[in-house]
């Protein structure tokens, strides 16, 4: 919000300076030199002065926001691995494991794992012991990016501080029920993740 109002600022000082020396050039009884000459060229910077800060705050504006998508991307990625893992333990027979691109950065994907989470058996003995492997493997790189997490938002650090400690969880289950109830923190975590805005 600061930094939108410190872009303003400039903006509308020039907006209203352009406007009233406008005003002022357009007022009949004013002539000479000054307003001949000069007061065409106040203008000009004026105008000049609002179209470059808008364009330049345009640019900044969708730089951080490419930044930011980056950014998510990135823990999203970290967590592909378990992500499909879980899918392919909750395949159905005739069912195709969803592609890369869908366990990096679709949130439906995993509205759609939580769904079949809930309403499937639990998942089988192979498949959890893949699914611990796989999260002690990640646990470090989970961990390491929550300062990632952070400079999104303080809402995104605190899901991902969610996530991690689910991966934790998850890493260090000893029993089917500890296990079930990681993946349910993980999944419910995950899904409010996606849905904060960048």
């Amino acid at each position: 919000m600061i930094n939108r109002l410190i872009l303003l600022a400039p903006m509308l000082l020039f907006g209203l300076g352009g406007s009233y020396l406008l005003v002022v050039f357009l007022n009949p009884g004013n002539e000479g030199r000054v307003f001949d000459n000069l007061v065409p060229e106040l203008i000009g910077f004026c105008l000049e002065g609002f179209f470059l800060i808008g364009l330049f705050s345009l640019l900044q504006r969708r730089r951080e926001q490419e930044r930011r998508h980056e950014l998510r991307q990135s823990l999203r990625g970290a967590l592909r691995e378990i992500l499909s893992h879980l899918d392919i333990g909750l395949l159905h027979e005739d069912e195709e494991p969803a592609d890369s691109r869908a366990l990096e950065d679709d949130p439906k994907l995993v509205v759609l794992l939580f769904r079949k989470f809930m309403a499937n058996p639990p998942l089988d003995l192979d498949a959890m012991a893949r699914l611990k492997a796989v999260a002690n493997r990640n646990l470090t790189t989970v961990h390491d990016l929550i300062p990632v997490a952070a400079q999104l938002s303080a809402k995104h650090m605190r899901w991902w501080l969610a996530i991690t400690d689910s991966v934790r969880h998850l890493s260090e289950a000893t029993d089917k029920s500890a296990v079930n109830a990681a993946l349910h923190q993980f999944l419910a975590g995950l899904g409010e993740f996606d849905e904060l805005e960048l």
